[in-house]
């Protein structure tokens, strides 16, 4: 009985401990990843400023074409809204909040399943010198305690990076094909 009661407290210890740790971690995270394209800031902005055109190159609808998809609101411009159901990559949406045209796109995005968060993401254009542009997608938001226990574990920046790699090679596909 003795050895069990040791084993309790020290798991208790244990998870205090990285509890703990766990709160003094930041409490907020940051993604971003770039990619030169081969096609004007003006060739990309649909691809990047309309939700539907975004779906063309997304990541995560790529991974589940079973995705229920919802849009609403205005087809274009702020106000623009995209809801998602997945069994794979969540459930959530996707509301476009501000946009410098030709230039820049900021978005809401709120996931509700399988961990609730709310965050903010943005695409920017930027002209390349020679030609081209160079597409910054990047994404932050609050980090809740559970959040920095699993960044304990787990790599947010590679996990999530990974995704927005992916994606931004989708688009140089689609936009050079295009240009």
């Amino acid at each position: 009985m003795r050895i069990v009661v040791f084993v309790l407290i020290g798991l208790a210890v244990l998870v205090l401990a990285v509890l703990a740790y766990a709160a003094t971690r930041p409490a907020t995270f940051s993604v971003e990843r770039q990619l030169r394209i081969q096609a004007s800031p003006e060739q990309l902005w649909p691809l990047v400023s309309e939700l539907q055109g975004f779906n063309r190159w997304n990541p995560y609808a790529r991974k589940d074409p079973q995705m229920r998809s919802h849009y609403s609101g205005p087809p274009t411009g702020v106000g623009s809204r995209y809801d998602w159901e997945s069994s794979k990559v969540g459930t959530g949406s996707m509301t476009l909040t501000g946009q410098q045209p030709g230039r820049a796109v900021q978005l809401q995005l709120d996931f509700l399943k399988p961990f609730e968060g709310h965050n903010q993401a943005e695409f920017l254009l930027e002209p390349a010198p020679g030609g081209g542009s160079t597409v910054h997608w990047r994404m932050h938001g609050p980090a809740n305690l559970i959040g920095r226990v699993m960044g304990l574990f787990i790599d947010m920046d590679r996990m999530v990076g990974r995704d927005f790699e992916d994606g931004l090679q989708n688009l140089k596909q689609i936009a050079e094909a295009r240009a």
